[in-house]
């Protein structure tokens, strides 16, 4: 992390630039994304304080900045408190990514879970699709209309395949909705 330490109308003395670059760096262990860090000290009359030395640091990451300002009349003192804010802010921002990146890899889970039911589902639709279960088979008799009609009742179907007597053709004979009779004669 490359850190620079100015003053704002006051010397910072070498001191207080190598105590600032080894607390600052106490940072980088909880989060490797730091780029930059500014430090700008100053002087400036705060009421409870009198003349106070106001420390404010800048920190800036991948994708985030962090900032934070302390007034006392031992800047070494601010610094502390300014890291400590500083690591109480990096902290929270590294537990939202880490909540967010395992709420991501959660609802990648689901997604995948979810395509995996579809899938299964399509396959149990395509498994339930119409199929011949059955065959039958018979030896067609030539016979009347009416002896076709008298046979499918007494089977209780719907429908009847017979050997027209007449025509010698294959007909089909079926019920109705308004109860009658209908017959489908192939050529």
């Amino acid at each position: 992390m490359n850190i620079v330490v100015t003053g704002a109308n006051v010397e910072v003395a070498q001191g207080l630039r190598a105590y600032v670059a080894q607390k600052l760096e106490r940072l980088s262990r909880h989060f490797d994304h730091l780029q930059e860090a500014k430090v700008v000290v100053r002087e400036e009359r705060r009421r409870p304080v009198g003349r106070a030395r106001v420390v404010e640091v800048t920190v800036w990451g991948d994708g985030f900045v962090l900032r934070g300002e302390e007034a006392s009349t031992d800047p070494y003192a601010s610094v502390d408190r300014i890291v400590d804010k500083l690591e109480k802010q990096v902290a929270r921002h590294r537990s939202r990514l880490i909540r967010k990146r395992r709420l991501d890899e959660r609802r990648q889970r689901q997604a995948e879970r979810a395509r995996a039911e579809a899938a299964a589902q399509q396959e149990v639709e395509e498994a339930q699709a119409p199929r011949v279960v059955r065959r039958k088979r018979f030896p067609m008799k030539p016979m009347t209309e009416e002896d076709a009609a008298l046979q499918m009742e007494l089977l209780g179907h719907s429908f009847f395949v017979y050997r027209d007597a007449d025509s010698d053709r294959i007909c089909v004979l079926y019920r109705r909705r308004d109860g009658d009779y209908g017959v489908i004669e192939t050529e």
